[in-house]
C-alpha cells in the first residue's frame, strides 16, 4: 500500500491540466500526485487525418499561458478568426470576428493528441508520478482521505481524490452520486473534412430542422464537423458510402468552402445533458465530464472542465487547511456555481432554441440573430459566452 496526498482518477485532458495546474505549488508544499489512467500516452506525437479534436476558448488559451504550456500548444492550433452561425432556409445570419472583439482569436482547434502530448510532457516527475495503465475499481472513503483499489488489486490512499474518469463514471455511481439528465434523443456524427477551398481561420455554426452542425478549423485546411441528428439518422449517415455522405452534407451545408471533397472515420455519440448533483465531497471532488457533460455544438464543454480544474487547483494552493478539507471544497465549487450555471444554460438552450421546428420559434431565432449581428452589445455577450469569458469581468 502507498500515501500520496492527491490521487487524480484519469489522466485525459481534464486530469491531466488539473496536474499542470497544481505541480508548481505541489513541489513546494512536498505534496504528491498520481495519475491514474487506463489508455497509456504515447511517447511521440504521431499525425492523423481522423485525429479528434477540441475548440479551445480564448480563456482556455489564456489558463494554458499562464500554466507555460501554450507556445508548444498553438504550434499545432487553428486559430478561429471569425464564426459564421446561420439558419438553414432562413433570411439572418450572425457573424463574430476577432478583429472586432480585439483579440487575436476567437477561440483555436487543437488535436486532442496533440494537446494530450505537450499536457503530459510539461508534467514534473519529481511531483506527479503515474499508475499506467491501471484502473481504479474500488473507491473507499477514509477518515482522513480514500483508499484506491486498482485492477492489479494494489492499493493507494491519498488525502485528495479527484474523479476525472469521464461522463460514463462508474466510480461515480459507485459512491452513490447521483446524476440529472436530459437526453436530447440525438446523436453528433463527428469526422474531419476536406474542403475545395480555403477555410481562412473560419468556424460555421448551422442550424436546421434536422439538428444543428459545426464545422471548424484545423490545420492542413481539414475542417472538423460535429454534425448532430436524431439516433436513428445519424446512424444512416454513418452508414453510407464517403461520395454518398459528401454529398448529402454538402447539400445541407452548402458551398461557403467549395466543394466538399474528403471525408476520414465517422464516429457517433449520443447526446444527453448530464449534471452530477454533488461534485464535492471530504476529501474528493468531480471534475470533467464526470462533473458535467453539455452538447457539443456550443463548443463548451471542455473549457468549462479546464476552468473548474484551473479554480480547484487555485482554491486547493491558497487553503492552509490540510489537503481534502470540505470547506476549502465548498468554496471551490461556490466560486464555480455561476460560471457552470451560465455555461450549462447558454449550451442547453442554444441547443434546444435551434433544434426546435416550431414556426413561432424559427421565426423567432431569426430575429434573435439578426438582432444579434445588428447590436452590439448583443454581439460582445454572445461573443464573450463563446470565448470563456461569460463570467470574467476583468477579462
Amino acid at each position: 500500500m502507498s500515501r500520496v496526498n492527491l490521487a487524480i482518477i484519469g489522466g485525459g485532458l481534464v486530469g491531466a491540466s488539473l496536474a499542470l495546474a497544481l505541480q508548481a505549488g505541489a513541489k513546494a508544499r512536498g505534496w504528491k500526485i498520481v495519475l491514474i489512467e487506463p489508455f497509456a500516452p504515447g511517447d511521440t506525437w504521431q499525425p492523423s487525418y481522423d485525429a479528434r479534436s477540441s475548440a479551445l476558448s480564448f480563456g482556455s488559451r489564456q489558463i494554458y499561458q499562464r500554466l507555460g504550456v501554450w507556445q508548444e500548444i498553438s504550434r499545432r492550433g487553428e486559430p478561429i478568426k471569425q464564426i459564421h452561425v446561420s439558419d438553414r432556409g432562413r433570411f439572418s445570419t450572425a457573424r463574430l470576428s476577432a478583429m472586432e472583439e480585439g483579440v487575436p482569436a476567437l477561440g483555436y482547434v487543437v488535436e486532442n493528441a496533440w494537446l494530450g502530448q505537450c499536457l503530459w510532457q510539461h508534467l514534473d516527475k519529481d511531483v506527479i508520478s503515474w499508475r499506467c495503465p491501471a484502473e481504479v475499481t474500488r473507491l473507499e472513503p477514509l477518515p482522513d482521505g480514500y483508499r484506491l483499489t486498482l485492477n492489479d488489486e494494489t492499493t493507494v490512499e491519498c488525502d485528495l481524490a479527484v474523479l476525472a474518469d469521464g461522463g460514463r463514471s462508474g466510480l461515480r455511481e459507485q459512491l452513490g452520486i447521483n446524476v440529472r439528465k436530459r437526453p436530447y434523443n440525438q446523436s453528433a456524427l463527428i469526422a474531419n473534412i476536406t474542403p475545395s477551398e480555403a477555410h481562412n481561420g473560419m468556424a460555421f455554426e448551422r442550424f436546421t430542422d434536422d439538428g444543428p452542425m459545426a464545422l471548424l478549423p484545423l490545420p492542413e485546411n481539414r475542417c472538423a464537423l460535429v454534425w448532430t441528428r436524431l439516433g436513428m439518422d445519424a446512424q444512416r449517415l454513418a452508414g453510407l458510402s464517403e461520395r454518398d455522405f459528401l454529398s448529402e452534407l454538402q447539400g445541407v451545408f452548402g458551398y461557403r468552402l467549395g466543394t466538399l471533397k474528403q471525408v476520414g472515420a465517422r464516429h457517433l455519440y449520443p447526446l444527453a445533458l448530464v449534471e452530477a448533483e454533488e461534485q464535492v465531497r471530504p476529501h474528493l471532488a468531480v471534475l470533467g465530464n464526470a462533473a458535467h457533460s453539455l452538447h457539443p455544438i456550443a463548443g463548451q464543454g471542455f473549457n468549462l472542465s479546464l476552468r473548474d480544474a484551473d479554480a480547484l487547483a487555485a482554491a486547493l494552493l491558497a487553503s492552509d487547511q490540510p489537503l481534502g478539507d470540505f470547506a476549502t471544497l465548498q468554496a471551490y465549487r461556490e466560486r464555480q456555481r455561476l460560471d457552470q450555471t451560465l455555461t450549462v444554460g447558454f449550451s442547453d438552450q442554444v441547443t434546444r432554441l435551434f433544434g426546435s421546428t416550431q414556426p413561432l420559434v424559427a421565426l423567432g431565432r431569426s430575429i434573435g440573430l439578426l438582432g444579434l449581428d445588428l447590436l452590439p452589445p448583443a454581439k460582445r455577450w454572445f461573443a464573450r459566452q463563446a470565448m470563456g469569458l461569460g463570467t470574467r469581468p476583468d477579462a
